[in-house]
């Protein structure tokens, strides 16, 4: 029988987006001999396993520790300066700038909530912020 995996990301490690896709390469690409991008579209499909971490797992806890620090460090900042590399082709920019928009008058989602709203569309991954 195989126990479900428990994933540990350390929150003080993550300073950044870069930073952000370091520990969760750290975490889930151990023993891979390729590195996830810096995308959400990549880490949507980390999720629903296959190599990695998650190789032959259909479930799987992820405990992200010092989550109040990534948090913060995805934070408003961080998604603003990532929304703005985005403005130009071959990105949708008047998408971009409507999430712009809506972040900067408080109503748009960070990073961080992006990441953790991806992380809930898989449900066999049971997120536990901490």
């Amino acid at each position: 029988m195989t126990t479900d995996p428990c994933l540990v990301l350390e929150g003080s490690r993550i300073h950044d987006i870069p930073g952000f896709y370091d520990e969760i390469n750290r975490v889930f690409m151990a023993g891979e001999e390729w590195r996830l991008g810096q995308s959400l579209d990549a880490l949507d499909d980390l999720l629903h396993g296959g190599y990695g971490a998650l190789a032959g797992q259909t479930d799987a806890t992820l405990l992200w520790r010092d989550s109040r620090i990534s948090c913060q460090s995805l934070g408003y900042e961080a998604t603003r300066k990532w929304l703005l590399t985005k403005l130009s082709p071959p990105y949708d920019s008047r998408r971009i700038q409507a999430q712009l928009d809506a972040l900067e008058r408080g109503e748009g989602p960070t990073y961080y909530r992006i990441v953790c709203d991806i992380i809930a569309g898989h449900p066999n991954i049971r997120l536990i912020e901490g």
